[in-house]
Order: C-alpha cells, then structure tokens, then sequence
C-alpha cells in the first residue's frame, strides 16, 4: 500500500502542544491524525472535544462513585469473556 503526503499549515504553539499530548500518550502525531481521518471517513462527521479540562458534573461523580461501591459489592452484571459466554448466561436466565 503506497501513502501519499498531506501538508497543513498550523501555528508553531498549536503543533508543539499537539505533539506533546500524543507523546505522552504514546502515539506520533502521525496516527493522530490518521485517526482522525479514518474516523471522518467512517462516521462522515467532525467532533471536537477537550478532554483535560472537561469537569465532571456533579451527577456524573455521584454515578461513577455509586458504580465503584456497586462493583465492590459484586452488584453488577457478569463479565463475559466471549460472546458463547453471553449467550449461555441469557439461555441460562430465560432470555
């Protein structure tokens, strides 16, 4: 499979900042942006999201501290690891 080149013209401060978050989690900004065009491609739509500076609403803190004392207590569903697992937990409850 050959590649081809695409050039962007973007701000020194923006790529800097870029490179260090895919570094850090250990990707080259190459795949960065590969994905972001195979996910344009696959879902025809452009989300943009800021995921260090987004605050947990008070509900959502409330729900994830509620599902951690549920998952301690073995109050949750059953993990399963292949589908046959699934599908013979459901046959086994009647579904």
């Amino acid at each position: 499979m050959g590649y081809e080149v695409i050039s962007i013209k973007v701000d020194p401060v923006t790529k800097k900042e870029a490179r260090r978050i895919a570094d850090k989690i250990g990707l080259s900004l190459s795949a960065v942006l590969k994905g972001f065009l195979k996910q344009f491609i696959r879902t025809k739509t452009i989300t943009f999201s800021v995921g260090e500076d987004e605050i947990p609403s008070e509900r959502l803190i409330k729900a994830i501290k509620r599902a951690e004392k549920n998952l301690k207590e073995g109050k949750h569903s059953p993990i399963f690891r292949t589908g046959e697992e699934a599908v013979a937990w459901l046959e086994k409850q009647g579904l």
